[in-house]
């Protein structure tokens, strides 16, 4: 019997309150910094000793676009077991990816009008990493900053919008559907 959802995520620890945000409704759950990716891994790779009867998933950065092979290239090396496989998660390319598939929000908290700025391809997965950061440079005249404004964007940013605009956190939703209250 799962007694807790525990997310094992890329990024610091002031994402948390945006990802518990973003994520809503999901009852028990616990969301668990690592940092840089590797260390998001390891404490993943370590959850399964740790702690048995949690729902334990990894929720990091693709870094590149989804092939289909991310789970080998990224988790093989790290001796994440074949049997997680379908616990692991990907913001792909980046976790700023997301942001893009709410271009409202975005306006709203920039106070300013990004559509234009910000239009192009509704599947945001398939928006390489650079041009992710460059567009949000550009539309938010280099004022996106990670650490200050991630966490209020996660808050601010639709899930249903991100869902329809990225399949990776789609899927990552229909996992936890059942925990939802």
């Amino acid at each position: 019997m799962v007694t807790e959802i525990r997310i094992y995520f890329e990024g610091a620890s002031e994402l948390r309150e945006g990802f518990r945000i973003f994520f809503g409704g999901v009852r028990n759950l616990k969301l668990i910094a690592g940092g840089g990716r590797n260390q998001a891994i390891a404490d993943f790779r370590k959850s399964f000793k740790n702690h048995p009867t949690a729902l334990n998933l990894l929720l990091i950065d693709s870094e590149g676009p989804d092939t289909g092979t991310l789970f080998e290239s990224t988790c093989r090396p790290q001796q994440i077991p074949e049997s997680a496989k379908y616990q692991v998660f990907w913001m792909v390319e980046c976790m700023e990816s997301w942001f893009l598939a709410d271009i409202e929000a975005l306006g709203k908290y920039y106070r300013k009008d990004l559509r234009k700025a910000l239009r192009g391809n509704p599947n945001v997965e398939e928006i390489p990493k650079r041009e992710v950061f460059a567009k949000l440079k550009a539309a938010t005249d280099g004022r996106y900053h990670k650490t200050r404004d991630a966490p209020h964007l996660l808050m601010a940013i639709l899930p249903e919008r991100v869902k329809q605009a990225a399949p990776n956190c789609r899927r990552l939703f229909d996992r936890l559907s059942p925990a939802v209250s």
